[in-house]
């Protein structure tokens, strides 16, 4: 089996491995289904699925760019740069309810008087947790390699530009984390920029929340830093040597 399917079966399987829990959770204890934890699954796996439809999209769009470029000079690479700009954009927009899937280990599903044994709620956040950065690191592998096929000649080494761009996207993710989080922000409070500011802003000045906010998007972005570079170096070694 290939590295790539290996990696998608993996993170596939993890995800259904979670939900799994969470419908056990409700079976076999006898309490309430927690639905917002299956919503936050369905959500941190689109930007895996919107990374996929990136790439379909860009070769099956690649021809009919290539008849418009011998139509229209340079119109090739304009509508290609476009379809790129705008698909990456939708994806980036989406890109953080995968990483959100870290703050679930506040157990905040969990009452005083549940009957679901603490090691199961450990389990199960755990395993939904670790969907959310499979699911992250997936997808931000999808991308970046598509950056380095688009933008730099693949060769033995990592382009550096693919790794600045890749650091800029966790940056973001992490921000978009922090806006969910204590904002109470979804990714499609982008459609009111003017409304997003103002409440970043005012969330901002109160006393405290700047630094607050600061030490949060660090430590979520070097966590996840330091999980995706060697898991990234090792997926690009392993295609370089032909495992693909």
């Amino acid at each position: 089996m290939s590295v790539l399917l290996l990696g998608i079966l993996a993170v596939v399987l993890l995800n259904v491995y979670a939900i799994v829990l969470i419908l056990l959770r409700s079976r076999v204890y006898g309490v309430g289904l927690y639905r917002p934890m299956l919503l936050n699954i369905a959500l941190s796996f689109l930007p895996v699925l919107l990374a996929i439809v990136l790439g379909v999209g860009l070769l099956l769009l690649a021809p009919v760019f290539g008849r418009l470029a011998q139509l229209v000079a340079s119109g090739g690479v304009i509508l290609v740069w476009s379809y790129l700009v705008v698909a990456t954009l939708v994806w980036l927009v989406f890109f953080p309810n995968s990483v959100y899937l870290i703050t679930e280990l506040n157990f905040s599903h969990r009452g005083e008087d549940t009957p679901v044994p603490l090691w199961y709620d450990i389990v199960q956040t755990l395993a939904l947790t670790l969907s959310g950065i499979a699911n992250a690191v997936l997808s931000l592998a999808v991308v970046q390699t598509m950056f380095i096929v688009l933008v730099d000649l693949p060769g033995a080494a990592i382009p550096s530009s693919s790794w600045v761009a890749a650091g800029a996207i966790i940056v973001l993710g992490a921000i978009g984390v922090y806006l969910g989080r204590y904002l109470r922000l979804n990714s499609w409070d982008v459609r009111h920029p003017a409304s997003l500011l103002w409440k970043l802003t005012t969330h901002l000045r109160q006393p405290g929340k700047a630094l607050e906010a600061f030490g949060f998007v660090l430590t979520h972005a070097l966590l996840i830093a330091l999980l995706y570079v060697p898991l990234f170096v090792l997926g690009w070694s392993a295609v370089r040597a032909g495992a693909l």
